[in-house]
């Protein structure tokens, strides 16, 4: 539990090749709240990710390949439903998204405001490398209209999904597109998305995204929810 609410919460962190930073995650993760439950998906990591996290004693699950951060994000949210949880914050395994604000993500859920809250970045900070400020304000921009409801962050990793949307939103994308999925599915199902100001470091984290390939998914993504798009401005 998080400030002593009655509410509950699951920690998970889509990990690939993720075993140099696991460690120093995790113990920041603790250091933030306490006790809190923790559970890495391993999703099919070539290095030591697995043999890590089990040193760690953290729930760990696995893929026997990798199947994409969608899969490992689907993978977390059957689990959580599974343990009856009222809500799953996921981060990702890098150390870019500073666990220091898990108590203001449950803080703002626990007002039974928000179904659904995105760790968001401050793009005028300075910090954000330019091209990546842009891509962000890009995607933002086309999820927000698919979506039907402004969303400033939409590529943010670092997110609260709560029992209604874990129970509702079922997106069919694999991979990095999954995250923009389900938030265009949530805004269209009337699922109620709020945001969390976060900090983020740049240490010159290796991305697996495919800035052609997931560029092309993001694409096809918004083709596909073109024809029924709601109707009327969206600002963000």
């Amino acid at each position: 539990m998080l400030h002593g609410s009655a509410l509950t919460y699951l920690i998970a962190i889509p990990a690939y090749n993720a075993a140099a930073t696991l460690p120093e995650l995790v113990s920041r993760i603790r250091r933030a709240v306490p006790g809190i439950e923790i559970m890495i998906v391993d999703d099919g990591s070539r290095d030591l990710t697995a043999q890590v996290a089990d040193s760690l004693g953290v729930s760990l699950l696995r893929h026997d390949q990798n199947r994409g951060k969608g899969e490992a994000l689907r993978t977390a949210f059957a689990e959580a439903l599974r343990r009856g949880v009222d809500a799953v914050i996921h981060l990702d395994a890098d150390g870019q998204h500073d666990p220091v604000h898990l108590p203001a993500f449950a803080d703002m859920f626990a007002t039974g405001t928000y179904d659904i809250l995105i760790g968001t970045r401050d793009f005028h900070s300075g910090e954000m490398p330019w091209l990546r400020r842009l891509t962000n304000r890009w995607t933002s921009w086309w999820v927000s209209r698919m979506a039907g409801t402004p969303i400033a962050d939409s590529q943010s990793g670092y997110r609260l999904i709560g029992l209604r949307a874990l129970e509702t939103i079922h997106p069919v994308s694999h991979r990095y597109d999954f995250e923009s999925e389900y938030l265009i599915r949530a805004g269209r199902a009337g699922l109620r998305i709020g945001a969390v100001p976060i900090s983020t470091v740049y240490q010159g984290e290796v991305s697996f995204i495919n800035p052609f390939r997931d560029t092309w998914r993001f694409i096809r993504l918004i083709r596909q929810f073109w024809f029924s798009r709601p109707h009327g401005p969206v600002a963000i």
